[in-house]
């Protein structure tokens, strides 16, 4: 049933939000959110922090962010048990989570090693041209309650690589898994004599989302959500040209030619069922689960044209809208004309086809699929979208620099003073 699952039931009281049980009612636990004042305690702390772990040499910070990977790796049963408690989703998927986390911080130790500019020629004699990479500073992470693990692995462990300290802010309706994973991190740290507050938390709700986009000290704002909100997000920090990374909506599509392999194609129709609004849908066929809790009824639609308003909207709900095409060009029209850029994918044994779609004609997303599903992206690349999805870029490939900020440097080893482009003041 995937992120629509039984999730528990959560009473707010105040700035406290408990967690109940949704088998017997029980309270499982209470998490007090942030207050303004506890964000901007735990801000000072952070950028305190940052200053002894921008000290630390890459390699030794990799190896710190590799006990990081094997601590989680030794909870991943218990940490995964409670990501399908508190967030819903099946359990092997909240292991899957955890576990992604884990290969994350494997990439970093390795990227650790890695990370830096060219030496590049100069023009001038005596003279060395080199790109200095340094770390940005603060790295906040606004997370979303359906990956409320892995997304904050994919920037913390790239980000703790390369220098910088990070302040979290997941969910209100993760809490519980996001205090788990911090004092798992917090204890790594303080074991190897690092302040625990490299890696911050703060439990709070949308007045903390804004502090944080708004505060000139956090030196790059990664969030994940919804296009809406990070729309607003992204003015925020634009308005104090600041730095963001978003990761926003999705709307993905899988496009079947004739000649595609129907033992592929079946079971990712059924992982695309993601993205309910059938009750405003002319033709729907319900597949129902008989099972208590409360689960959404998958649904198949069929008989809506490519541009209705509905097959464009990212519901964040279990339909998959079937459309018929004839011509190649059509098609790959239609999967570019909706304003969500972040996966896509094809199922072809058509080689030309398969080059078509991978270039500048063909998808417009970030993640161009061929005869595999939309979804389960490997950590090696870089996951992101384009259009309404962000344009961010986390996880593998050179998504390191995006928490990084390049210098160009000129050192003069020699004893003249030459100006470049042969400029001579006569």
């Amino acid at each position: 049933a995937g992120p629509w699952a039984s999730r528990p039931l959560r009473w707010v009281k105040g700035r406290v939000v408990t967690t109940y049980c949704p088998a017997n009612n029980e309270p499982i636990a209470s998490v007090r959110q942030a207050s303004l004042e506890d964000y901007e305690e735990t801000v000072k702390k952070a950028k305190e922090a940052w200053k002894v772990w921008a000290d630390i040499p890459a390699p030794k910070r990799g190896e710190i962010v590799r006990q990081i990977g094997d601590a989680l790796r030794q909870k991943i049963k218990a940490l995964g048990s409670l990501v399908s408690l508190e967030m819903g989703k099946i359990f092997v998927e909240g292991v899957g989570e955890v576990q992604e986390y884990v290969d994350v911080c494997d990439y970093a130790v390795g990227l650790s090693r890695m990370i830096g500019g060219p030496i590049l020629p100069s023009e001038r004699p005596g003279h060395a041209l080199i790109e200095q990479w340094n770390p940005v500073g603060l790295v906040g992470i606004i997370t979303a309650f359906n990956f409320p693990v892995a997304v904050y692995g994919w920037n913390s462990a790239v980000a703790m690589i390369c220098g910088n300290a990070c302040l979290w802010k997941g969910a209100p309706t993760t809490s519980l898994i996001s205090v788990a994973v911090t004092k798992i991190i917090a204890k790594v740290l303080e074991d190897n004599r690092v302040p625990g507050a490299v890696c911050s938390l703060v439990c709070g709700g949308a007045d903390v989302g804004t502090a944080m986009a708004r505060d000139e000290r956090m030196d790059l704002l990664s969030f994940t959500g919804s296009t809406k909100v990070g729309k607003q997000v992204a003015l925020m920090v634009q308005e104090r040209f600041g730095r963001s990374l978003l990761e926003l909506g999705g709307n993905n599509a899988i496009i079947v030619f004739e000649d595609a392999d129907l033992n592929l194609v079946i079971p990712s129709a059924l992982f695309a069922a993601v993205g309910t609004a059938g009750q405003r849908c002319t033709t729907a066929r319900r597949l129902v689960i008989s099972r208590p809790g409360n689960y959404v009824e998958p649904t198949i639609v069929t008989g809506l044209p490519h541009n209705a308003p509905i097959v464009h909207t990212e519901t964040f709900a279990p339909i998959l809208y079937v459309l018929k095409f004839k011509e190649e060009e059509e098609v790959f029209a239609w999967n570019n004309e909706v304003k969500q850029g972040l996966s896509s994918s094809i199922f072809t044994k058509d080689l030309g086809r398969i080059f078509r779609w991978l270039g500048p004609k063909g998808s417009d997303c970030g993640i161009v699929n061929v005869n595999i599903p939309t979804s389960g992206a490997e950590i090696g690349g870089a996951f992101g979208g384009e259009k309404h999805t962000g344009g961010g870029r986390e996880s593998g490939s050179d998504s390191w620099k995006l928490y990084m900020r390049r210098s160009t440097c000129t050192i003069n080893y020699s004893k003249n003073l030459p100006l470049a482009q042969g400029i001579k003041f006569q």
